[in-house]
């Protein structure tokens, strides 16, 4: 039991009592102020309400990044209600998969998805279905003929007439706040519930380790369903006083653009992003001066990039974590970029991780690969309405089993090896596709590389090497065997290469090994 509300929600009303002038959000040429953030919130809330939504009750929005997204967020945790952000990239039978499974009783959707959530509502329990008809980046053509399905309501004109809510739900640490999905990408997608503690603990994780501020103008182009820069970065930004820059999407020379134009101080990253924007010309004559503390998760980043990035002053901080996890659970110090190289840093300060052994479950020793297990008050209480994958992920001492492998050096830094599941048996021999991964990402030419595991008679499974490469440039597996030879034992080089226009990833920056096996032709 929390002795005050923790509420990001009521965080909200104390801003807008206190800063009402200052800038909230800033969204596709769109300012909020705090005051006006509240009126719209509140407004939302009041909504919301009348259609029946209270304390428990599931709100879904599917669309991109919007001040909507975030006014539909702050709104259902008002009414204690619980938020789930839904993947806009998912196929139909996916999507019906989420709203069924989490029960929504209403569903929010940017006109680009009301068809696509047409084609479920048949397995929805949702009574109430409001279409975000007053964005313009997201523009709603059809409500001046008449909506194609009965049941939409353009909430344009409910908000114009309602009466704000300008009170919140008090709500305690073990209240439940965020249901996300996971991808799905190896099976149903399972409901991660995140609680108002697990929110509350991880922003106190990252405000202890960051050089955070509060008036800090925070970036969000990264999906904002997606927890990294979700919860991290945006929801923190509001409770905490600060400006949100919102971009529906990512793009390189719009993401320098505006890093330079609204002297961005903080942000979530996945490598793929910095990737991208690594290739803009004349990055390195912009001014990122104001750039602070970037946080990049959810793949390794090439060292070659970390060395340039640090080398013009900006310094990306590796962290490591899960939605489950809220999600971080470690995070390498600014100061040990370099010297750690490769780590994902050092356990948050409220949080507790160790290497444990597969098959004992006993604590391994430095330098032994194991899996990482993580305990503490950012940790999911469990998957919604699954009790058994709770049960296989949390275990009795109230360790999360992450199924990441990695090691803790002598100094007490953790490195991620791989997934468990991805891991490829070579001729008797443990061979991890991030290690391969990592080495080939620096070879030249190469502009994003996956590596999985095929099926082989002679050596169970082999190698295999699957790259985009620079335009024009040509690359055998001879040349890829060559390169990582410096840095791989021999059994762990890759023995077949394929060369793909993109290597497929999902939504929150990683590898689709799935979409990847189908795409050189091999299941497993």
């Amino acid at each position: 039991m929390s002795p005050v509300d923790i509420n990001p929600a009521a965080a909200l009303i104390e801003n807008a009592r206190y800063f009402a002038s200052d800038v909230a959000i800033r969204y596709e040429g769109q300012e909020l102020t705090y005051a006006q953030l509240e009126d719209v919130v509140g407004r939302v809330a009041s909504v919301l309400a009348g259609s029946g939504v209270g304390v428990g009750d599931r709100v879904a929005y599917v669309g991109l990044n919007s001040a909507a997204f975030m006014t539909v967020l702050l709104a259902s945790q008002r009414l204690g209600a619980i938020f789930v952000p839904v993947n806009f990239r998912l196929a139909a039978a996916e999507l019906s998969v989420v709203l069924a499974r989490s029960g929504a009783v209403a569903v929010v959707a940017e006109p680009g998805h009301r068809t696509l959530v047409d084609a479920v509502r048949a397995r929805c329990v949702a009574t109430t279905y409001l279409l975000v008809d007053d964005d313009p980046a997201a523009p709603a053509t059809d409500v001046s003929t008449g909506l194609a399905t009965d049941g939409w309501e353009p909430w344009s004109g409910l908000l114009a007439s309602a009466d704000p809510t300008f009170t919140s739900v008090p709500r305690t640490f073990d209240d439940p706040a965020v249901l996300l999905f996971t991808s799905g990408t190896t099976g149903l997608p399972k409901g991660v519930v995140l609680t108002h503690g697990n929110l509350w603990w991880n922003s106190v994780n990252v405000d202890s380790r960051l050089d955070a501020r509060r008036g800090d103008v925070t970036y969000a182009s990264a999906p904002l369903f997606h927890v990294g820069a979700l919860n991290s970065f945006a929801l923190r930004s509001v409770v905490r006083g600060g400006t949100l820059v919102i971009r529906r999407s990512f793009d390189p020379v719009q993401f320098l653009a505006d890093l330079v134009d609204y002297g961005v101080n903080t942000m979530f990253a996945v490598p793929a992003m910095l990737q991208a924007l690594y290739r803009v010309p004349d990055l390195w004559h912009a001014d990122l001066s104001a750039l602070r503390s970037v946080v990049v998760a959810g793949a390794p980043v090439p060292p070659s990039q970390i060395r340039e990035f640090h080398d013009h002053g900006v310094v990306l901080q590796q962290a490591w974590g899960l939605t489950e996890t809220a999600p971080f659970a470690t995070h390498l110090p600014a100061e040990r970029t370099l010297d750690k190289m490769g780590s994902c840093g050092i356990p948050m300060p409220y949080t507790a991780v160790r290497v444990v052994d597969t098959i004992s479950g006993e604590e391994c020793a430095p330098g032994v690969a194991g899996e990482l297990v993580v305990r503490g008050p950012n940790v999911t209480c469990g998957y919604w309405e699954d009790p058994e994958a709770t049960a296989a992920a949390i275990d009795a001492d109230g360790w999360f089993h992450s199924g990441d492998i990695g090691y803790v050096d002598a100094d007490g830094y953790f490195y991620i090896v791989d997934r468990l599941k991805d891991m490829i048996i070579s001729g008797g021999e443990n061979v991890y596709p991030a290690e391969v991964e990592r080495v080939l990402a620096d070879m030249p030419g190469v502009t994003d590389v996956a590596v999985i595991g095929v099926v082989d008679e002679e050596w169970g499974e082999t190698v295999v090497a699957v790259c985009s490469t620079i335009d024009g440039h040509d690359l055998t597996i001879d040349d890829v065997r060559e390169y990582a030879a410096s840095g791989l034992a021999r059994y762990k080089l890759p023995r077949r290469l394929a060369i793909v226009e993109t290597v497929p990833r999902n939504a929150s920056g990683k590898l689709d090994k799935v979409a990847i096996r189908h795409l050189v032709g091999e299941a497993r």
